[in-house]
């Protein structure tokens, strides 16, 4: 991506990415060494009909890759049904599922198709699939080893041809082991894992995707003028910790928008929990360690696993050179790497 010269110099809308071959990106803008390697990744699963398993923190964009393993399959003319099992009610869920026969149960004045029905020939997206009961979660097991199911209600067997892609926020592992979510059906589920890194970890991805939004926001409003982002500016995003991750950022770029009447963006223009400004505001980093109910040593480990992982990654796993980004003896760096378990991961995470 060119990048401004200076504080008046207007920057590109929308500066042309990497590209992996053959591979239609589907919305998504990036250009850190990891969202390449999990693009190429999502390119060779497209070719399958394999079940996904898509994780990362809220808003990191899990449903983008989802659409966009569904694009570049053979099944990119069916269609793409997405359902959030985490917004409908556990008692509803089934019958938006499976469909239901009229007089199945109080208020079924007449049949409806489920989603499972609807998505035949196409894919369907599991969204927060963490969140389903354990109840429903049997009954999902026995629709996707047999892909037949029953509607509520109904004695009819109706089977259908469907790509399975989930995904969810939650650590399911740790869920298994509180028996909160089936272990059996975590395995159908996860055949092909890929975890997407949340923005703070991948800082270099940020002023593309403003250009992203900013080209997007152009397209809406023909008289609207990308705003110019000073040096200094850019610094304070690339080091703010995004909880909201690339939501938050989109938001952000729309409302200094309309906000921002100038070409410039200034750091004044940002809001104060980037900046710092209020003093009484405690910064999100921290906030999130209490609102988890996280101890001292866990989140300061956990700050460090971070902070290693992201050289590590940045430098293509060269520890000398991770070790000078962190201005660390690269004798201490290999040590910690080993203390705490840090290993390449098998899918680059992404956006």
């Amino acid at each position: 991506m060119a990048q401004a010269t200076a504080e008046k110099t207007t920057q590109p809308v929308d500066a042309p990415p990497k590209e992996v071959s053959g591979f239609n990106r589907s919305g998504i803008a990036g250009v850190s060494n990891g969202l390449m390697a999990v693009l190429d990744r999502v390119r060779k699963v497209a070719r399958s009909d394999s079940s996904v398993l898509i994780t990362g923190e809220s808003g990191t964009g899990k449903e983008l890759i989802a659409r966009a393993i569904h694009k570049n399959s053979a099944r990119k003319n069916g269609p793409m049904v997405v359902i959030n099992c985490g917004a409908i009610p556990s008692e509803l869920l089934e019958s938006e599922l499976f469909g239901h026969e009229r007089g199945a149960f109080t208020g079924a004045h007449r049949t409806r198709i489920g989603r499972f029905e609807i998505a035949d020939k196409g894919t369907i997206f599991l969204d927060e699939i963490g969140d389903m009961s354990p109840d429903l979660q049997v009954k999902l097991l026995r629709a996707l080893q047999e892909r037949s199911f029953e509607r509520v209600g109904g004695s009819q067997t109706i089977a259908v041809d469907i790509r399975v892609i989930s995904a969810t926020n939650k650590n399911l592992t740790a869920a298994i082991e509180d028996n909160e979510f089936r272990e059996d059906l975590y395995y159908r589920l996860n055949v092909i894992p890929i975890n997407i890194l949340p923005l703070r970890e991948r800082p270099e991805d940020i002023m593309p995707l403003v250009a992203h939004f900013q080209s997007g926001l152009a397209r809406r409003n023909a008289e609207y003028m990308p705003k110019v982002f000073p040096d200094s500016v850019k610094q304070v995003l690339s080091t703010y910790e995004w909880p909201g991750n690339i939501r938050e950022l989109e938001n952000l770029v729309e409302r200094l928008s309309v906000l921002v009447e100038g070409d410039t963006v200034t750091i004044a223009d940002l809001p104060g929990c980037m900046t710092g400004a209020r003093a009484n505001v405690t910064p999100v980093c921290v906030a999130g360690v209490f609102q988890n109910n996280i101890g001292f040593n866990e989140a300061v480990e956990s700050y460090q696993k971070s902070l290693i992982t992201h050289a590590l990654n940045k430098t293509g796993w060269v520890k000398a050179k991770a070790a000078e980004m962190l201005k660390m003896n690269r004798t201490t760096l290999v040590e910690k790497i080993k203390k705490m378990d840090i290993e390449p991961e098998d899918e680059m995470p992404v956006f």
